[in-house]
């Protein structure tokens, strides 16, 4: 037997973007400094990990969303066919970034001998390795978990999470994009919630006055089902936005970390952006601002956001418009001193 397998089953871009840091640890650990991982769909992990060094494979974990027809790992004997697929690759060790317990009798009826997890509730007993979370643990957010994991086995991580494009993403971003004038500025217009939509009125008013202040080329950044949003926007007199629609998520990173700022909903792309290291400005009008990246400004209503409560339409253009020009002066005093430095 061969090979470690992680499973992390949250379904975002976003909860896979947080956990990079944690994956690429294990990774380390691993004989050939690789690993599988085993997550849902939604989470688009063959794209993220698309050139990836440390990320040999991915596989899917085949569960319905609401509403929808079972799949083959939902009910009862969901949990055997899981086991019965891992068992064709062989791991000898997983570990399971998740509370349940499902994960971890799977990996078990697989033949995994070495099986770590969070130890919450009936999951400790189908675990090997008795390093457990305690109870107090237990409740922390889920980055937190799987930091406090990775501590009890005597790994030590920056939980920040970083994503280098591929250098083919790079290339092919360059490739369309790279004759278009700067400077560029990307929005994150989609959302996977009401309640984290800023709007395209709004988007199209920041278009139109961060071209005017600066001649910038303003890229909508998200997924195929967000082009009737661009379409709006570009209705709006002045607000010339470029469609930069359903790329591979390898590519979308590469364009946003080509941006000299990114502005956007609280969605995966938003993570996606900021791990990148680029100027990042988050709008959190119905969720609690993201904290773990030090390059993201995250704009809140007047009091701050209460989680699911729709206040998007309280945050002011004028306020977006305000710091992105503040960021980007600050981005480009910095690059100047850099440059002087580098001469001197």
């Amino acid at each position: 037997m061969s090979g470690t397998l992680v499973i992390q089953p949250l379904p975002g871009i976003g909860d896979m973007v947080w956990h990079l840091p944690h994956l690429e640890a294990i990774a380390r650990t691993s004989p050939d400094q690789t690993i599988t991982v085993l997550t849902k769909r939604r989470s688009r992990a063959d794209e993220l990990f698309d050139g990836s060094s440390f990320v040999r494979r991915v596989l899917w974990l085949e569960r319905a969303q609401s509403g929808e027809p079972p799949r083959r790992h939902d009910g009862a004997f969901g949990g055997w066919r899981l086991a019965s697929d891992l068992r064709t690759h062989g791991f000898d060790t997983v570990w399971i970034l998740h509370d349940s317990a499902r994960y971890a009798l799977a990996a078990q009826l697989a033949g995994i001998p070495n099986r770590i997890g969070y130890g919450t509730g009936r999951q400790r007993w189908h675990l090997s390795d008795h390093r457990i979370l305690d109870r107090g643990g237990r409740h922390r957010p889920t980055v937190e978990k799987a930091t406090s994991l990775l501590t009890l086995h005597d790994i030590q991580i920056d939980p920040t999470p970083h994503y280098l494009p591929a250098p083919t993403a790079v290339e092919r971003v360059a490739a369309s994009f790279g004759t278009l004038p700067r400077p560029w500025i990307g929005l994150g217009i989609g959302s996977s919630e009401p309640f984290k939509q800023w709007g395209a009125d709004r988007f199209a008013e920041l278009t139109v006055r961060l071209r005017q202040a600066t001649g910038a080329t303003v890229f909508a950044i998200g997924g195929p089902s967000e082009r009737a949003m661009v379409e709006a926007i570009r209705a709006v007199d002045g607000a010339e936005i470029v469609p930069a629609l359903g790329l591979p998520l390898g590519e979308a990173a590469a364009l946003a970390g080509a941006c000299d700022a990114v502005i956007g909903n609280d969605t995966g792309l938003l993570n996606l952006a900021a791990s990148t290291d680029a100027t990042t400005i988050g709008l959190f009008g119905g969720s609690l601002p993201l904290t773990q990246y030090s390059n993201l400004t995250a704009i809140q209503p007047a009091g701050g956001t209460e989680y699911r409560v729709n206040r998007m339409v309280e945050i002011a253009v004028d306020l977006v418009f305000e710091i992105t020009m503040h960021t980007m002066m600050i981005k480009r005093s910095d690059s100047d001193d850099r440059m002087t430095a580098d001469c001197s």
